[in-house]
């Protein structure tokens, strides 16, 4: 097929490449002439044992693992080609699945390359190929180039994982080359890539794509949005002189250029040369030449391009290939970008969006249907506004950052909540689309009819940009507050009272939550969504009291300690405290473990068998008797609780405990009494109770007066802010009973045909779920959902702070002023030790060695069993007062938090000193080479 034909060709007949081609062939751009081998050519030449192969290569198709070591972000293979990653400034990336590919996989990848080189080419195949070429001219030079139908998606790029070939001349040569091309198909790299994007190696084939091929004075690559920082206003240009195979496949150091899209202005420009300077290979005209092609390209296709160009001798620009950047962080939701009240109209600035469930400990995407359950959860009348790119929630403080007191506080909270959002954030403070804005006059807001304009949520000039007594939310607000004053006054009285009125609450909950048996699928449906209607006001008013009185009386204590303790000196008070539903977990569990090993038959069982294997076993009621009982009665109280719990979607303890099997198996090879949990928690309490009194001994020496009332407040913390912890687990509390009757649901919803599976009842709303009900088929909604999710669980990097403009802040800050490369976060916890990395990205069925260092991406209740053993905590989020960091506080264990890409930059098995006072994690038998700290910062 001519390439002028194929703008509105199939897919599976082209692939991604042709197609495009064919596309801005019909659009008028300038694409170098040519033709395309279809896929039908591929079927025709195929051996039809290929087919039985990539079955099998389906069925050994690799598992990410914890280790961290694989980057999941778009590849490179580093080889000349057709394609590259082409990241700017990204250079030594390793391909995902490569290292865990196994023998199995790469030698029947091997097998099916030698099938398709042997195979003969079908005689009207080679006709037909002969034929098209011989039309180009009998001795045309031209590129041979690959076009796969899993290649140029919206969700995986494929860049670089087929062969092309340049300076093709002769038929025969020609010929040879599509083979090649066909072969590529199956490289390792290729295997493996589609493995890792959940691609079918049987549903895939290759077309071929020949084209004259072009002289070109200089060539490149150009990405309509800066792929480093995601900013989807700015064009950045890589180029040099000659063809550009020599930028694609890095074996230069392009030009660098970007481009503000809109005015053309160049924002940055770096030609990097030899020691003897070099004129630039694009001098401006061209270079805003370039970019307004790329955004013509862009708006073809209606997303973000990287673009291949080529210019030649007579200065005329060549498009060689368009595809969508796969990398990019999804926008958030247009609407939510524009700007609201008296902003509005005044001008286009962007928002910002801080990512709340990456607050919460929580890396991962929610399913849709947890997202929506979060989202009810929120005041809508309130003064915050939410979206959800990427299915993970962001709240937008633009109004807080344009207030002054609004900066003071976050200015002060940031850091502590997340240490690496608090470090870029002052750059947003100097950013004057960003400034300080005065509230506007009443005449300013006066609509149009001369009538006082009503002022939307999010603007105004309070703390959050509303003011006091007019807002619904703060009205709601400030009458939530008033109803907690009783309660906060007799937390700071009678603790004791109130510690037994927030327990009482939990009993009231349990009961409240049952439903009635037996219930229709309806029934079940609107019991779930009155739950949390409920449940919240309650939960707050019985729950919050206490923690909120605990840490103002630390405030209390670290105000009186000025001059007499830095404030750091009171982080030991926080060390082992009472009433902390999730230590007390934790620590159940180690009985559970030390039961159990001390059990012979039971301890022999969790030895010899997996999690998995265990989880069946109990499952059966086939565990010796000791174990069987043990964890019967630790899932009955905690049953409820999971990884990733905030997500509605993700299934509970009760119901895959492979988890908990997992820590058990992990304490039974704790051999030294003092790193027995117990123990640890003790040493914990008694420092704490020993700092207690240091502090109120030197503050005697200033005031008797004073020191009892640090003694009255350091006491009064211990008691109640343990209670922190509360919240949260009733909260999870009433989501398990939600996600028990959605799982019944989703049955019935599966068996009526509605949905493929009962757990795809986690990617619909509860709407949707009442349609289905009714008899609607939502297989289809279910499984684009499914893609998104399946893309996003693959991400790595989270924007931790969003522009509405897509810019990622903290990489736009790095990309300005690159970190040395020294491992450096927030200190959190005090103290140093020494040990080996283990690297874990997912609590679920992860091994810990007594004394490792833990090192994983955050942390949330899920994690806490791992805490008992490890010898010291680094997580790439988090702030002082994140989960992690709260929890490595109490176990008296040093962490570092904030360390940007730690699970790349460390690596399992390498021995680092961790000093939680300072804040740094020092490799002492691995040092990091350039290039993996290159490659991990621009990650």
């Amino acid at each position: 097929m001519d390439l002028s034909a194929l703008g509105s060709a199939p897919l599976p007949l082209v692939g991604g490449k042709a197609l495009n081609l064919g596309k801005l062939t019909a659009a008028g751009f300038r694409v170098p002439r040519g033709f395309c081998l279809t896929t039908v050519a591929y079927r025709k030449a195929a051996p039809a044992e290929l087919d039985a192969l990539a079955a099998r290569l389906d069925a050994a198709q690799p598992h990410p693992s914890n280790d961290g070591e694989t980057d999941r972000g778009e590849i490179g293979d580093g080889e000349p080609g057709d394609g590259d990653s082409r990241q700017p400034g990204r250079p030594g990336l390793a391909r995902p699945g490569l290292a865990r590919t196994g023998p199995d996989l790469g030698e029947l990848a091997r097998q099916a390359r030698e099938m398709i080189v042997t195979a003969p080419i079908p005689a009207d195949v080679d006709a037909a190929l002969r034929g098209a070429y011989a039309a180009l001219g009998s001795r045309a030079t031209v590129a041979v180039r690959s076009s796969a139908t899993a290649e140029d998606l919206p969700f995986a790029s494929f860049a670089g994982q087929q062969d092309s070939f340049l300076n093709i001349s002769g038929a025969d040569a020609v010929v040879e080359s599509v083979r090649r091309c066909w072969a590529s198909l199956w490289t390792e790299r290729a295997v493996a890539y589609r493995a890792a994007n959940g691609i079918s190696h049987r549903e895939v084939g290759l077309a071929v794509v020949v084209q004259d091929l072009i002289t070109a004075t200089s060539a490149g690559v150009l990405f309509t949005a800066n792929p480093v920082t995601g900013t989807r206003t700015e064009t950045v240009i890589d180029a040099s002189a000659g063809p550009g195979q020599a930028v694609v496949s890095g074996s230069v150091n392009p030009d660098h250029f970007v481009v503000d899209t809109a005015t053309g202005r160049i924002l940055l420009r770096s030609p990097k040369g030899t020691a003897v300077r070099r004129r630039p290979s694009l001098d401006d005209a061209r270079i805003r030449e370039l970019t307004a092609l790329g955004d013509t390209v862009q708006g073809l296709f209606a997303a973000p391009q990287d673009v291949e160009w080529v210019i030649d001798a007579a200065g005329r620009i060549w498009v060689t290939q368009s595809r969508p950047i796969t990398t990019l962080y999804p926008l958030p939701e247009p609407a939510a970008a524009e700007p609201l009240g008296a902003e509005a109209g005044a001008d286009a600035d962007p928002r910002i969006y801080l990512c709340g469930t990456l607050l919460q400990g929580l890396t991962r995407p929610l399913t849709p249907m947890g997202l929506s359950v979060l989202g009810s959860m929120r005041n809508r009348n309130g003064p915050w506004r939410y979206v959800n790119p990427g299915l993970r929630m962001y709240v937008d403080v633009t109004p807080m950052v344009r207030n002054r007191y609004g900066r003071r506080y976050l200015q002060r909270m940031l850091p502590l909540a997340d240490g690496r959002s608090g470090a870029v954030f002052p750059a947003l403070l100097d950013d004057p689309r960003f400034g300080v804005r005065k509230r506007p006059s009443r005449r300013a807001r006066r609509g149009a009819a001369g009538r006082l304009a009503p002022r939307r949520p999010g603007t105004g000039s309070g703390a959050a940009g509303n003011s006091a007594g007019r807002d619904p939310g703060t009205m709601a607000g400030l009458g939530l507050t008033v109803r907690l004053l009783p309660s906060l006054l007799r937390a700071a009285v009678r603790p004791s009272a109130e510690l037994r009125r927030a327990f009482d609450y939990g009993d009231r909950l349990q009961s409240e939550l049952v439903l009635p048996e037996p219930a229709t699928t309806f029934g079940r449906l609107d019991h779930a969504q009155r739950i949390l209607e409920n449940t919240v006001d309650g939960l707050i008013l019985a729950t919050l009291p206490g923690p909120s009185v605990g840490y103002l009386m630390l405030a209390g204590a670290r105000r009186l300690l000025r001059g007499i303790a830095a404030p750091r000196e009171l982080e030991a008070v926080l060390r082992g405290l009472p009433n902390n539903v999730t230590t007390e977990m934790d620590l159940e569990l180690w009985q559970l473990a030390v039961t159990i090993g001390a059990n012979a038959a039971s301890r022999e069982v969790f030895l010899a068998h997996g999690p998995r294997e265990l989880a069946a076993l109990y499952k059966a009621g086939s565990l010796p008797a000791v174990a069987q009982t043990g964890l019967h009665g630790f899932l009955d109280r905690y049953g409820h609780r999971a990884v990733a719990e905030i997500d509605l979607g993700m299934p509970r303890w009760s119901e895959k405990p492979d988890h908990i099997l997992g820590m058990i198996s992990n304490y039974l090879h704790v051999a030294d009494p003092e790193q027995a949990p117990d123990r640890q928690f003790a040493r914990a309490e008694e420092h704490a109770e020993a700092r207690i009194r240091s502090l109120v001994e030197r503050t005697r020496g200033r005031s008797r007066i004073r020191a009892r009332l640090v003694e009255f407040c350091l006491h009064r913390t211990r008691q109640l802010s343990g209670l922190r912890e509360l919240p949260k687990f009733y909260i999870i509390l009433a989501l398990a009973e939600m996600h028990r009757q959605l799982n019944a649901i989703g049955i019935e919803l599966a068996r009526s045909g509605a949905i493929a599976a009962a757990d795809d009842v986690y990617f619909l709303e509860f709407d949707e779920v009442r349609v289905g009900l009714r008899g609607a088929d939502l297989k289809g909604i279910v499984a684009g959902r499914h893609r998104i999710y399946d893309v996003e669980l693959r991400r790595r990097r989270i924007p931790r702070l969003l522009l509405s403009d897509g810019t990622d802040v903290e990489a736009a800050v790095m990309a300005k002023s690159p970190a040395s490369g020294a491992l450096a976060g927030t200190p959190a916890s005090a103290g140093t030790a020494t040990g080996t990395v283990r690297v874990i990205l997912d609590p679920v069925g992860a091994h810990l060695e007594p004394g490792e260092i833990l090192v994983a991406p955050s942390t949330d209740p899920g994690w806490t069993p791992l805490f008992m053993t490890a010898g010291a905590l680094v997580m790439e989020m988090g702030g002082v007062i994140s989960h992690g960091a709260v929890v490595a506080r109490e176990y008296g264990i040093p962490a570092v938090v904030g360390v940007p890409d730690a699970t790349t930059r460390l690596r399992t098995g390498e021995t680092v000193t961790v000093d939680g006072s300072a804040g740094t994690v020092r490799q002492l038998d691995s040092p990091l080479s350039p290039a993996t700290a290159a490659g991990s910062l621009a990650g």
